[in-house]
């Protein structure tokens, strides 16, 4: 059974530079590989649409690149083959221009507080993350999750000093099911997604800032033809209803 590949963008951006001569284009050969980059929180929900595409789709693999949306955007200037971008934001998104062809929002997310079984620190809500002696983690201000938090953090008037701000929402959830933090500012998603390895404490400022998820065909895509139809799918019934599972909104 043929498996999606899922790497980090750094590896992934590796692995094509080496590789990129044996991948045709729509119009070469039977087999065919489709390159997806998207934001980490939408690592769950894109490796199972990976995965259902490549059933649909013979001959057809996806590989598919994770990280941090702005991450991400860079790799893609630079020159990394990417044929579909899904980004956490409208912001990173937009820093692609015109590269990215006709960006079409399919998601929502919203914030909560990500704390290790027992909640050991006793958290119960935003306020209690700047209390003395809270290790507390969150996204770098340039990642969308980052920028969200201080959104909430500023409307609450709130000064938060974290011990660390990590690249990619995927870092801050690992370091509070590690236990390495006490919390961690995430998406409802992320915690979703973890099961019992954290916990969830909701908290009503995260409604000022929802963050909406675009996706685009990149204008460069060396597979227009099926990076068009991945995002079809992802707009569609079949990718909502995946999206909607994992505990994302509607756009």
């Amino acid at each position: 059974m043929r498996t999606t590949r899922t790497l980090s963008a750094l590896a992934l951006a590796t692995v094509l530079a080496v590789t990129a001569t044996g991948c045709g284009s729509d119009d070469s050969g039977s087999k065919q590989t489709l390159t997806v980059f998207a934001a980490s929180s939408l690592t769950r929900t894109f490796t199972e649409l990976g995965r259902q595409f490549e059933a649909e789709h013979h001959g057809v693999t996806v590989r598919l690149g994770f990280g941090g949306s702005s991450d991400l955007v860079e790799q893609i200037r630079s020159g990394a083959p990417a044929d579909v971008f899904a980004s956490a934001d409208t912001k990173n998104m937009d820093k692609l221009g015109d590269a990215a062809t006709d960006p079409r929002s399919f998601a929502s997310n919203t914030l909560e507080i990500a704390v290790p079984p027992g909640n050991p620190a006793g958290i119960t809500d935003l306020q209690d993350l700047t209390k003395p002696g809270v290790k507390l983690v969150v996204c770098a201000p340039e990642v969308p999750c980052g920028t969200a938090t201080q959104s909430v953090a500023r409307s609450a008037s709130l000064t938060l000093k974290p011990v660390s701000e990590e690249q990619s929402v995927t870092d801050v959830l690992g370091k509070v099911a590690s236990g390495e933090a006490d919390a961690g500012v995430v998406y409802v998603t992320d915690v979703k997604g973890a099961g019992s390895k954290v916990e969830g404490i909701t908290f009503p400022e995260a409604a000022g800032a929802v963050n909406v998820y675009p996706i685009a065909a990149l204008r460069d895509a060396k597979q227009s033809r099926l990076a068009q139809e991945f995002v079809d799918l992802v707009l569609g019934r079949d990718g909502q209803q995946v999206l909607a599972d994992a505990g994302f909104g509607k756009p």
